[in-house]
């Protein structure tokens, strides 16, 4: 959530900002709104003024044994007044929440500007695609003859857009999240098994509500949500607390299950397991001063890269545009793995800094010494890595001409084998 009274103050850098991202953001209604508070808070600073001076003259005309009749019944009014004045201005309170929590954040300086994914900017690749000597198959097809990947039964349990690993599979996937857990951990991120269920106010301190509800999945008779991502719980740990200053940066990785209705999927890739409404995910999350967030996001992104580059998998980092940047997020890298089946490189983790916009929301602050006021955190997460993709990205990238499929070096302690299949 933006601030409020930073826009105030300068209304027409913050529309600036928020032009260059794709889609038109009406700062008017919500100023609007912000006016009328701040006429109704005056007014009842002026009422409740005027009630502390009735309270003193009702005392004088008590200790002078006079009439207090008339000013006592002015006193009954003018409270009854600033009783009906509350209840008005905690309604318009209520309107400016339900107002900024709509406003997406202001792209940092840095952020190219463009409308769509087409005018995203490679910063760096790694590693170069496989040349082939025949012609490469899919993930599905390749999981499918190997007996690891079992679609069709899943979608008879779930349906369609849920995956059932089996045998090799089930032990690749479980491999990849120990994998990922304990190199994160060695680079010093703290492990954190967190619940998969969160209730509403986490889902609107991250982002995700009120504006996304319809990707999520809620449980019905009650508040409770299923995560879409670990970012949700991990960084409401320290909801509407106020952190010590030299504690931070704190670095967080978490495994969970993440659940996702992908309601606004139409025409992206939706092929075997890329896309899932069900998927493993190992997330990373930061909590850091804003002087050092954007050095923490390039370093975080360079972890999640790490796990690429142990896998020996073809990537590239991409610098998201102002027009494919997420709602709360202010810089965007997306990392994106090569699939030779697609002949093109495809997201596996989307790393960002939301500056203070989750924290102002949550509620997450810090102070730099025992004097000093508070100050909100700025937030940062990605993943690291999408374990399904993952398994996409080792299925096609390791697959051999006799159907076999190599596991990588880094994985073979994890997996117990050098390969799937004969």
């Amino acid at each position: 959530m933006l601030d409020i009274k930073l826009i105030r103050k300068d209304r027409p850098a913050f529309e600036k900002g928020l032009a260059r991202r794709n889609g038109t953001y009406d700062l008017g209604p919500l100023m609007e709104a912000e006016e009328r508070r701040v006429a109704m808070q005056s007014e009842l600073d002026g009422m409740r003024a005027r009630l502390n001076e009735v309270s003193g003259e009702i005392g004088k005309l008590m200790r002078e044994k006079k009439d207090a009749t008339a000013i006592k019944a002015e006193m009954k009014g003018l409270s009854d007044s600033v009783k009906e004045r509350e209840t008005a201005y905690r309604a318009v309170e209520n309107d400016i929440t339900a107002l900024a929590l709509m406003i997406p954040n202001v792209p940092d300086a840095s952020v190219p500007d463009g409308k769509s994914e087409e005018e995203n900017v490679v910063v760096r690749s790694w590693g170069e695609p496989r040349q082939f000597t025949f012609t490469p198959k899919n993930h599905q097809e390749i999981g499918e003859t190997l007996g690891i990947l079992d679609l069709k039964r899943a979608a008879k349990i779930s349906g369609a857009r849920f995956a059932l690993y089996r045998g090799l599979g089930a032990k690749l996937e479980r491999a990849l999240i120990s994998f990922m857990l304990n190199t994160h951990t060695a680079n010093g991120y703290e492990e954190v098994l967190t619940p998969f269920l969160v209730n509403a106010k986490s889902m609107t301190g991250t982002g995700q509500l009120p504006k996304f509800e319809e990707d999520l999945f809620k449980i019905e008779g009650g508040e409770y949500y299923l995560i879409p991502t670990a970012e949700v719980p991990v960084t409401n740990i320290y909801a509407d607390e106020v952190l010590d200053g030299a504690d931070l940066p704190k670095k967080f990785c978490a495994y969970t299950p993440c659940f996702r209705r992908e309601a606004g999927t139409y025409g992206k890739v939706t092929a075997g397991i890329i896309r899932q409404h069900q998927f493993n995910k190992v997330e990373l999350v930061k909590l850091a001063k804003p002087e050092d967030a954007m050095a923490e996001l390039e370093a975080l992104t360079a972890d999640a890269e790490g796990i690429l580059q142990k896998l020996e998998l073809p990537y590239r980092v991409v610098a998201l545009c102002t027009g494919d940047m997420g709602f709360a997020s202010a810089k965007t890298y997306d990392i994106e793995v090569w699939l030779p089946s697609m002949n093109r490189y495809v997201e596996i983790s989307s790393c960002s800094n939301f500056t203070d916009f989750q924290a102002r929301r949550a509620g997450i602050r810090f102070k730099r010494d025992a004097k000093a006021k508070p100050e909100l955190v700025h937030t940062l997460n990605g993943s690291g890595l999408a374990v399904g993709r993952t398994v996409v990205a080792l299925l096609e990238n390791y697959q051999r001409e006799d159907g076999t499929v190599e596991i990588p070096k880094a994985l073979r302690h994890y997996v117990g084998a050098d390969s799937i299949g004969k």
